[in-house]
């Protein structure tokens, strides 16, 4: 990605009212206040790191002067701090994820300070809302559940925050913590057709991509079909460097069996006879389908990746 070009990219200016029970006012947006990197940082990593930080530096400034209205966000229209969000995600995926700790941590630290000087400001909330969205919603195509812990992690600990609101971050903060990247992932048992269990553990190679998905599930089969066809990432699977653990975690057993003509047989095709992967002690599968991607020793490489970027990442691999 070039990080330069996100940078500079350019946004049409929006006009919106000044609402409340005054008169309206007509208010032209700002432009968004882009960071620009010190000229001696060269290599993509510092410069990944120094936007990752410096991202939003300029429209959290607690002095900055902006117009009053619902549809801006200091001063900058709405959806064009959307899409700034966005873009910074894919800079913290650039980046170390100590770095991208510093990074969450300084934005809430600017959006609170922000937050604290002007409690009719939009700044504070505007934020909660996309970091859950984006890294949190299991339909996000930018969900990162590592990052969005280390944001939910001071809400959940914030003066600003109500109590019940502290409850549900640092819950979901809790239930985030389960199989982070660069940790073990948690083993499990698994029964395939003949009723035969082995373990997560036990499967042997280089990668294992951990696919829990159900029989009928649109999605599932759009993934099988790159799975079997994508001739890189097919490549991986039938050279042995890449296992496929395909586990069913619901109850309608009937359902699954029938749909195993489906499945490669190649692939490792099971269910959970125990029934403790739907609770949320062992992997909180908060959506099918859901992918990992583990190492030889099961660390966790991905975890819960959209399809986009794991794809992407095991194209990469040959």
């Amino acid at each position: 990605m070039n990080i330069r070009k996100i940078i500079i990219s350019a946004w049409v200016l929006l006009v919106a009212g000044c609402g409340g029970n005054r008169k309206a006012e007509q208010f032209t947006a700002l432009p968004f206040p882009d960071v620009v990197p010190p000229s001696m940082l060269e290599d993509p990593v510092s410069l990944a790191e120094h936007m990752a930080l410096h991202w939003w530096d300029g429209l959290t400034d607690p002095s900055r002067a902006y117009p009053c209205d619902s549809l801006l966000v200091s001063g900058v229209a709405r959806g064009e701090v959307e899409q700034k969000f966005a873009d910074w995600t894919n800079v913290l995926n650039m980046v170390d994820i100590s770095v991208a700790g510093k990074a969450m941590g300084h934005l809430y630290d600017r959006v609170a300070s922000c937050e604290k000087k002007d409690t009719s400001s939009n700044v504070f909330e505007t934020f909660a809302s996309l970091v859950e969205r984006y890294l949190y919603d299991p339909n996000s195509p930018l969900r990162n559940e590592d990052h969005y812990a280390l944001y939910a992690s001071r809400l959940a600990d914030s003066d600003l925050v109500e109590d019940v609101m502290k409850e549900k971050y640092a819950r979901e903060v809790s239930l985030a913590a389960l199989n982070r990247v660069g940790t073990k992932a948690a083993d499990f048992r698994f029964a395939d057709k003949n009723g035969r269990i082995r373990r997560l553990y036990d499967v042997d190679a280089e990668l294992t991509l951990l696919f829990f998905s159900n029989p009928g599930c649109t999605a599932c089969k759009d993934i099988i079909d790159v799975l079997n066809h994508d001739p890189d990432i097919s490549r991986l699977i039938k050279d042995g460097r890449m296992a496929v653990l395909n586990i069913y975690i619901d109850e309608d057993l009937q359902s699954w069996r029938s749909y195993m003509p489906i499945y490669p047989e190649h692939w490792y095709n099971g269910f959970d006879p125990d029934m403790v992967l739907r609770g949320d002690t062992v992997y909180s599968v908060r959506a099918i389908p859901s992918l990992y991607l583990l190492d030889s020793e099961k660390n966790v490489i991905m975890k819960d990746a959209p399809e986009a970027r794991l794809f992407d990442f095991l194209a990469r691999l040959q």
